[in-house]
């Protein structure tokens, strides 16, 4: 009798060359073209995880490998066709950066995919050129006689163009320490729903549970979780206990500080975490109007509300551009514009951003920026606040943003009178100038943010 065998299910470095392949060749999302691939083939989880670290270190270290790569590749990388290209990337990723992965294993592997996928020069070529890698055992060394941005773009896996831009703006070392925080693997911290359960309470359940958990340094609300896995599945979430956010997107409701009964807008509030966090701190008074450009994005934001408990919510479906159309002028004591930005403060959970984005794309975003600000600021009342933020590092977004915005509009100032739940260590750390914030990835492990709180005249 015939049977058929079944499908061979593909190991994991043919899983992660496949979800390579997409991003280089179609500009697909790492994480979105990872996740097709793992839900297509439902690898076992030892051969997901390894995957999943194949995808994004390969990423995160292209630059470097592809340096060390081009000392052995006569033509060069971008001469070879793209499947030999992503093959031989995240062969080497094993290669210089996994201790834990045999170094046969890594080589036998990528020479068989090759035979499966090209022919016999190819996987030739491929053995010669990672058994060259296996016999330099100083691959990661940088080269002498490199500038500065050569340098760190080199040993950190950076484009030199951002490089350049931010030893221009912040000096050498601060801007290698910003390189090298992109690479470490970002934690995971939850805010507490305040309404719901204090901070402190929330803690002692997670330790009391057996969970690694401390209180956040930078936001009042938040807590660092270590080995908890996937925080979205637990019931502490699913019970609208805690939200899921970034320890610096955290500050952004905490810089607005609204009043209980306060009516505020969130102008670009997907998935709604700066949205509910407003809610939350008005006690569940006054009004959130939250609005977002996309009508799923909107029903994100709304199944967090729902998950939350929060009654002072309400979303809309709007351009931010246009709000001023909608809304009367000066009918909000707080807005709040978290501007659609170039990204580069987040690189360590979306390292695809260091290669998709260019120079050009700043002065694009910028103009964005810059339009939605001269819209939606005449809807602040006089004496009300406007809270600006990003989640980049990029000057021409911030601080630049920011002075040509108060040069056009003088009934708007700084307004140095922070709040007070915002921690010592933030406004000694990360002061950029009068009611401004700057969190580097490098102060707390967190993202790169900037937060600037305006004041309208009365």
């Amino acid at each position: 009798m015939n049977r058929s065998r079944p499908p061979r299910v593909p190991g994991a470095r043919e899983l992660a060359l496949q979800a390579l392949l997409a991003v280089d060749t179609e500009g697909a999302y790492s994480n979105l073209a990872l996740n097709d691939v793992l839900q297509k083939h439902r690898p076992e989880p030892k051969e997901a995880a390894l995957a999943t670290e194949l995808v994004y270190g390969t990423i995160q270290r292209r630059n470097t490998l592809d340096a060390v790569l081009n000392r052995y590749i006569n033509k060069g990388m971008e001469k070879l066709q793209p499947w030999v290209r992503s093959l031989f990337r995240l062969s080497a990723y094993q290669l210089l950066y996994l201790d834990r992965v045999p170094t046969h294993a890594a080589v036998s592997e990528a020479v068989e995919i090759a035979k499966r996928r090209g022919h016999q020069g190819i996987s030739g070529m491929v053995n010669a050129v990672l058994r060259n890698i296996v016999r330099n055992p100083g691959a990661l060394e940088p080269p002498e006689r490199l500038s500065p941005s050569e340098r760190i773009s080199f040993v950190h896996s950076h484009p030199e163009w951002l490089v350049r831009r931010w030893i221009e703006q912040f000096g050498e070392e601060t801007a290698s320490r910003i390189a090298e925080a992109n690479n470490e693997p970002p934690h995971v911290s939850v805010r507490a729903n305040v309404l719901k359960n204090s901070r402190d309470d929330l803690l002692e359940r997670f330790i009391r549970s057996g969970l690694e958990a401390r209180p956040s340094e930078a936001s009042p609300a938040g807590i660092v979780v270590k080995g908890a896995g996937n925080m979205a599945h637990s019931d502490w979430y699913k019970e609208g206990l805690c939200t899921i956010q970034d320890e610096s997107s955290m500050l952004v409701a905490a810089v607005a500080d609204p009043a209980p009964g306060a009516r505020v807008l969130d102008c670009c509030a997907a998935p709604g975490g700066k949205t509910t966090h407003l809610a939350e701190l008005m006690g569940g008074t006054g009004t959130v109007v939250s609005c977002d450009i996309h009508p799923h994005k909107r029903e994100l934001i709304e199944t967090n509300v729902r998950r939350l408990g929060l009654a002072n919510v309400e979303t809309h479906t709007e351009d931010a551009t246009r709000l001023a159309d909608k809304f009367p002028e000066e009918s909000f004591d707080c807005v709040l514009l978290d501007a659609p930005c170039s990204g580069f403060g987040v690189i360590r959970r979306k390292p695809d951003i260091k290669w998709t984005k260019t120079p050009e794309d700043v002065g694009e975003i910028a103009r964005i920026q810059s339009d939605i600000l001269h819209s939606v600021h005449r809807l602040v009342k006089p004496g009300g606040v406007l809270v600006y933020s990003t989640c980049t590092l990029e000057a021409e977004e911030n601080e630049r943003q920011m002075e040509r915005f108060l040069a056009a509009f003088p009934e708007f100032r700084p307004d140095a009178s922070m709040p007070g739940t915002i921690p010592q260590i933030v406004l000694d750390t990360c002061s950029a100038g009068e009611g401004q914030l700057r969190v580097l990835p490098h102060h707390f492990g967190s993202d790169g943010f900037f937060i600037a709180r305006l004041r309208r005249r009365s």
